[in-house]
């Protein structure tokens, strides 16, 4: 049924290295611009059987949403200012054998100057690479990158990845 949806309904493709993610990877996932990339997402995860992750603040994972939040593959962070978000998703995948974090660079479904730099610095200590996932509302395309390892240079590394993004617009493409 999802891929039913997907493939005749939306008339949405996938592109890209997808198949062969690796078990640990930050993805990030732009432009986010619209509530409906969430589901362009959990379709692809659910027809491909890919097992995708999400952080999401510890509030919400109160009983019993946080049954539903956990099987959709949610992990709950803290964000007060006595812990270090970086430290507490980076000690996520040191105890777990896979786990590919899916977020947004943007931070936001706005139109923004300059991305957070979190996903990095979260790549970075736990040193896994960086995939690049586009949602191209204009042909209606998703598509991964191969996996991008990252350098000790922010700015180098950031342009690299913001390449892969150009020319790319989201559902409401004035945020894109």
């Amino acid at each position: 049924m999802t891929k039913f949806l997907f493939y005749r309904i939306f008339r949405w493709k996938v592109s890209g290295n997808f198949k062969f993610l690796p078990k640990k990877c930050v993805i990030i996932v732009a432009p986010h611009t619209h509530w409906f990339d969430f589901f362009i997402g959990i379709m692809i995860r659910r027809i491909y059987n890919l097992k995708i992750n999400f952080i999401g603040k510890k509030e919400l994972f109160f009983f019993p949403l946080n049954l539903f939040m956990r099987y959709m593959g949610g992990y709950p962070v803290s964000r007060n200012s006595k812990s270090n978000t970086v430290d507490q998703i980076s000690k996520i995948y040191s105890t777990n054998t896979e786990f590919r974090l899916a977020l947004s660079p943007e931070g936001t479904r706005k139109k923004v100057k300059k991305w957070k730099s979190g996903f990095y610095f979260i790549a970075k200590k736990a040193k896994v690479p960086i995939i690049c996932v586009s949602l191209n509302y204009i042909d209606k395309n998703v598509n991964f990158s191969e996996p991008y390892e990252i350098s000790d240079d922010f700015e180098k590394d950031l342009k690299k990845l913001k390449s892969f993004f150009k020319g790319i617009k989201g559902k409401v493409a004035e945020y894109s």
